[in-house]
């Protein structure tokens, strides 16, 4: 690492926490039921919370010509303390996205005016400014689906906003760990080729996570290691009349099913790399990278399946998707050793 790249790399990896935070609070906006409380959006005009008692009397009004309070909150003794409850994890989820906008923005022009950035770097801040505005747009179009007639978002674009923050985050690690090893080292292509593949079935897996969570299918078939007893593909997934694409990417016993099997997979693809890696010799940050991997895959397999077991309770469901960042976190790390 150069030192003159030193504040450059701490911007990144701020963005990098920021970005976690945010996928964190929106999936307790998630798990509470929150994500419908704000019904519109606004770049400057809802940056704060109501701030007096009229002002949250007028947003509750306006809150309850959805269906979301029509069709569910209207019979469960809803009232305006319940909705502060659900504006105010909404609202942060949004808060925070705005502060990570500024985060980016303000050292991005800094660095750029300093002329602390080379050409290469500046190509990628671009793709990072584009890809975090389309996260924001991302976000609403999420949201809007859950506005209209179903009180509840679309579980594929829940997971497009979902999927896309992890790769967000992924991309701004490797532009930050390209200025942290910017020394070139011998590329081992086999081992290289396994991680990524390894990489894009995790995707695969984060957007199978999405369709799961947008869908509540965590809370049918909670059982492990089977669907239940003696089915390890579920019957009902057989007898659904939908096309095979619909019943494994909108029935909610066929996305669970494919969901906890890529985790076999992923677990599968990630021991292979390390064993193989054996074969050839490694530098230290290399093994490390390999080795970490393999603690956290293990404990992310393990938080699923507790997960499922125990219904989603919010706390495992929110170490389950902290875990994930950890695990993509890591994998991108060794490949990103594997690769330069």
């Amino acid at each position: 690492m150069r030192k003159e790249d030193k504040s450059v790399i701490i911007w990144l990896l701020s963005g990098c926490v920021l970005l976690f935070v945010m996928v964190m609070v929106g999936g307790i906006t998630r798990l509470t039921n929150s994500g419908l409380s704000m019904t519109d959006w606004h770049l400057i005009t809802d940056t704060f919370p109501p701030l007096t008692e009229e002002k949250w009397q007028q947003a509750f009004e306006e809150y309850k010509k959805f269906p979301e309070y029509q069709l569910i909150n209207i019979h469960n003794d809803f009232d305006l303390s319940d909705y502060k409850f659900i504006y105010f994890w909404e609202w942060f989820h949004r808060f925070i996205g705005r502060i990570i906008g500024m985060v980016f923005i303000i050292p991005f022009v800094y660095f750029l005016i300093k002329k602390r950035l080379s050409p290469e770097t500046i190509k990628k801040c671009i793709v990072l400014l584009g890809m975090g505005a389309f996260q924001g747009f991302l976000g609403w179009f999420m949201v809007k689906s859950g506005l209209i007639d179903n009180p509840d978002v679309s579980h594929f674009r829940l997971s497009l906003h979902l999927t896309f923050a992890f790769i967000t985050f992924a991309y701004t690690l490797w532009v930050a760990l390209d200025l942290i090893y910017p020394n070139k080292i011998e590329v081992i292509k086999s081992l290289r080729s396994i991680a990524r593949i390894a990489l894009v079935v995790l995707i695969i897996q984060i957007i199978y996570g999405g369709f799961v969570a947008g869908l509540n299918a965590g809370l049918i078939h909670n059982h492990w290691p089977l669907m239940s007893d003696g089915q390890f593909f579920h019957e009902s997934i057989v007898l659904e009349k939908d096309s095979w694409l619909l019943r494994l990417t909108e029935g909610k016993s066929g996305v669970q099913f494919v969901h906890r099997t890529m985790a076999y997979v992923v677990v599968g693809l990630m021991l292979y790399l390390y064993f193989r890696s054996k074969k050839y010799v490694l530098n230290t940050t290399q093994k490390k990278g390999l080795t970490t991997l393999i603690a956290i895959v293990f404990v992310q397999f393990a938080l699923g399946v507790f997960t499922l077991l125990f219904h989603v309770p919010l706390w495992l469901g929110l170490a389950h998707q902290l875990v994930a960042f950890a695990l993509l976190s890591t994998m991108v790390f060794t490949l990103h050793r594997l690769s330069k």
